[in-house]
Formats: structure tokens, sequence, C-alpha cells
């Protein structure tokens, strides 16, 4: 990933006012040279690459949001949580990390309440939800279901105070499946059920990106409304 890949890619404002920076599809392998950006994105979208570590990022003190959807990711650096300290929404749907402990560094991320790990090995591990609950305490929303209080009351039974910390051994046997779909101002449950199966649904991360946004954004576009007030056959 060059300088000159970064300074001539789309920049824009997207739909929620965010300054945002497109790197989607560009066969990107490694994160670099990011000094570039010169701190000037609230949101880098690194989608459809083929990138295998979360690293390489400068201090960035604006930046609260990662989109790196369908790549290769199997491992995250430790350290991000003060070069990247105002990370709220990491969006890593369609990756392929496959252990709890690989998630581990996340716990370094004091601010970041909106994670989505859909489409990952890890989220087929026992207590897989639970572990990041208890992992990340500021998270408020995990894959796009809300976490309720009696989740973040069963994580701490389950897990020890030293999770991420080689404390992953757990004795219970929940994994969270109850947990309510995310909630997002304006939306009605079922336009919040609805979204999060589209989301699962989505072939391509342009829909993915597009639903995530509705669920951040609380709006339904218009052109769009004719999907949550018909029910799909």
């Amino acid at each position: 990933m060059t300088a000159e890949l970064i300074l001539t890619s789309p920049a824009f404002v997207n739909p929620l006012k965010e300054r945002e920076l497109d790197l989607r599809g560009n066969k990107i392998a490694q994160i670099e040279n990011l000094g570039a950006t010169e701190d000037q994105y609230d949101v880098l979208d690194f989608s459809d690459n083929d990138i295998t570590r979360l690293d390489g990022f400068p201090l960035l003190n604006r930046l609260s949001t990662i989109l790196l959807n369908n790549n290769r990711l199997t491992s995250i650096a430790t350290g991000l949580g003060t070069k990247i300290s105002a990370l709220e929404t990491l969006m890593l749907t369609g990756n392929r990390i496959e252990n709890l402990s690989d998630l581990d560094p996340l716990g370094e991320f004091k601010r970041l309440h909106n994670l989505s790990l859909l489409r990952n090995p890890v989220t087929k591990v026992k207590n897989y939800r639970l572990y990041v609950i208890r992992l990340v305490p500021s998270l408020r929303v995990l894959d796009f279901m809300k976490i309720k209080d009696k989740e973040r009351l069963e994580a701490k039974k389950v897990f020890s105070a030293e999770v991420g910390k080689g404390g992953s051994q757990t004795k219970g046997t929940s994994n969270g499946s109850n947990a309510l779909p995310a909630s997002g101002i304006g939306l009605t449950e079922e336009q919040k059920q609805k979204l999060e199966q589209l989301i699962s649904r989505a072939t391509s991360t342009d829909e993915i990106q597009k639903y995530e946004r509705i669920l951040r954004s609380g709006k339904i576009p218009k052109n769009l409304e004719h999907i949550f007030s018909q029910p799909k056959e």
C-alpha cells in the first residue's frame, strides 16, 4: 500500500457526515504508509483486499471507524490501542480469525462500542460472544446484536477478570445466542431484525456496508423502505 495509492484513492463525506477514505479492492496485502493521510479521516475502508494482519497504524487521533470486511485477516497486533485510541467501530466481517486468543488485542480499545466478526471461524467457538463481551467492556453492539445487561453479568460469571491475559478458561456453557438485535434510533424491532438478516445474507461488501450504515444511523433511506414494509417470501 503506497502513499500514492492513499493520496489518489476516493475521499468523501459519507451519509453519516464522516470523512471517509475508500481503499477497497486494491489487492492490499499489508497496511502501511498511513501517515500520508495526515489524520484527516474518520473512516478508513479496507474492504475487499488481501490483508492478513490488523497492524501498521501510526498515531491517528481522529480515526473512529475501520471497515475491513472480506479480507484474509487472521491476527490483530498488540499496541494499537494507543495509536488509534478513538476507534469506536470495527467491522471485520468475512475474515479468517479462528481463536479467542487472537481477539485479545481488542481489549486495548477503551472506546470501541461496535464490533462485527460475522463470517469468521471464531464465532463458532464455544462462549465466543461472552468472551468478547468480557474482553471489551466498552462494547455495546457485537455482530449487530445489542449487548444486554444479563449478558454482561453472565460473562463475568463465566470468565475471570484475566480474560485477554491468558484467562480464557471457562466453566460456563452459554454462547449468548439469546441476545437481542442492536438498537438504532428510529428503527423498530422488526426493522432491526430484518437488517440483521440482510447483513447475514449479503453477498458483497457494498451490501454489507449499506445495511451497516442504516443500523448506525437508525434511518432507512426512502429507496429501501419497500424492503422493510413488505414481508419477504
